[in-house]
């Protein structure tokens, strides 16, 4: 098919346009910003194991190009398409069925593929496919570590599905540099794609908001430094991916992430293990993963180097190979945390008083908010903070003063880690070090208390040598011997 004959054809007799079938699945793309805007509704077959598509219609309204892309799509399902199939539609499928699209053109296929998929995205958190043991569903992001991982898993020859989470939506950050916009769900799909893989975007904003920023939000507010990742692996964006492999049929799901499994103790539950890259390892960031989510998981790269990984992707002619890997939370992403907290936390500059443990003033601190435990740079303005060949550290803030403490390093030392809502997998008297940084080291250290394996309102932990205090809202990774991570908890 011609440019022409295709274009025109779609253009002249536009398929199913302006039909919602009944109890349709819709997604929408484009918009005021570039004038084009096209709807996707399809319904899936009651029952069908495959999620086998029933019906399908369209809308659009802009140029001819997006009338006709969407009526390709419409053509596309109806073909009785199962919803994996579905899932490997993407923009060069609908230009093709087009007969080809010029570059100015090309933006109507990939508006018309963002509708589909996010369409597929609502469809698949209400299917139920049947069960499929070699089914494996990927986590993609859109760089380097996950197509690699979606590579490994189908490489091995199991039926293979990738899935990419919008979390966050923000026009003042950087959409390019982050994991989990809407350029990241694009970028990732069209990895996914060109590896052969089915690919899934689901909006997940709303729970991200609610479950990870706002609670980021309001610690900052009262005085804490808190870890979004960890809660937002622990018991937001896995569990979301998992709950999705399971309406999917697949058994496992595998993701990007530097950490291992440790499955010998089977009878007492998995562990959650270092990844063999020190330098990557990422099992701080997945300590609050339940028992139940790691008998599901899988970590392709765990047992490699980031250098064997960008190797693989090179080797696979992957464009992402030499990506940058992200350095910023992801909500974050090209915004100055105090700016971000300005803008959605409205915690703008709240000066106050910076004081020594004696009281006396030192200076002015921008807010509390804006420093932390430990911190001995940038803490604010003032002639006291600067005296001579004595470094001054934060020692605490208090949100109801507004001041801010500082002091000498040895008055940042202690031997006493205090944890609350710990959880502990393993009973406490394994636990030999402590973790209270993702990039710091590890720290010797034993309980004060017995404590069972389970879940403790509060435990402490005693350091065999003094260490400088950590931020309060920051997590305490446990651990027995060299890998395994036995428990974690917030530091109080």
């Amino acid at each position: 098919m011609t440019l022409a004959t295709g274009l025109i054809a779609h253009l002249e007799r536009p398929l199913a346009r302006g039909h919602v079938p009944a109890g349709a699945h819709t997604g929408a793309a484009g918009g005021a910003a570039c004038g084009d805007l096209i709807r996707v509704s399809l319904a899936l077959h009651p029952g069908s194991p495959d999620g086998r598509i029933l019906d399908a219609g369209f809308d659009a309204s802009g140029c001819g190009a997006t009338i006709a892309a969407g009526s390709v799509v419409v053509d596309l399902l109806l073909r009785g398409t199962p919803l994996l199939e579905a899932a490997l539609i993407g923009a060069d499928t609908i230009a093709q069925e087009l007969g080809g699209l010029t570059p100015a053109k090309r933006h109507a296929a990939e508006l018309a593929a963002d509708a589909l998929h996010r369409a597929l995205g609502f469809a698949l958190r209400q299917a139920d496919l049947a069960p499929a043991p070699e089914r494996t569903l990927v986590a993609m992001s859109g760089g380097v570590d996950s197509a690699v991982a979606a590579l490994l898993v189908a490489g091995s020859g199991e039926e293979t599905a990738a899935v990419t989470l919008e979390l966050w939506s923000d026009p003042a950050g950087d959409g390019e540099a982050s994991c989990c916009s809407a350029q990241a769900v694009r970028s990732a799909r069209s990895l996914a794609h060109e590896i052969g893989v089915p690919h899934f975007s689901i909006d997940l904003r709303a729970e991200f908001r609610a479950g990870v920023v706002d609670p980021w939000l309001s610690d900052h507010a009262t005085g804490l430094t808190p870890n979004p990742c960890v809660r937002c692996n622990g018991s937001v964006r896995l569990d979301a991916m998992l709950d999705l492999a399971t309406r999917l049929g697949a058994c496992t799901l595998a993701t990007g992430h530097y950490a291992r499994i440790d499955r010998d103790e089977l009878a007492l539950g998995p562990l959650l293990q270092t990844a063999v890259d020190p330098a990557k390892d990422q099992s701080y960031a997945l300590s609050g993963l339940s028992r139940d989510s790691l008998r599901r998981l899988r970590f392709p790269l765990g047992e490699l180097t980031k250098p064997e990984v960008r190797a693989l992707a090179q080797r696979a002619g992957l464009p992402v190979a030499r990506r940058r890997d992200s350095q910023d939370l992801c909500f974050l992403a090209g915004t100055r945390r105090t700016e971000f907290l300005a803008r959605h936390g409205r915690l703008g500059a709240h000066p106050g008083p910076i004081v020594d443990r004696d009281g006396r003033l030192l200076g002015e601190h921008s807010g509390v908010h804006t420093v932390t435990v430990g911190q001995r740079r940038g803490l604010g303005s003032g002639p006291g903070l600067h005296r001579a060949g004595e470094p001054l550290y934060v020692l605490a803030t208090d949100p109801v003063s507004n001041t801010v403490t500082v002091g000498a390093r040895d008055e940042l030392l202690t031997r006493t880690v205090r944890v609350r809502d710990a959880t502990l997998h393993r009973d406490g008297e394994r636990i030999d070090t402590v973790k209270v940084r993702y990039r710091g080291a590890r720290l010797d250290c034993r309980l004060a208390a017995p404590a069972a394996a389970g879940e403790h309102r509060a435990i402490e932990v005693e350091l065999l040598q003094p260490a400088e205090r950590t931020a309060p809202g920051q997590i305490a990774c446990l651990y027995d011997g060299e890998h395994r991570i036995v428990g974690h908890g917030t530091i109080a």
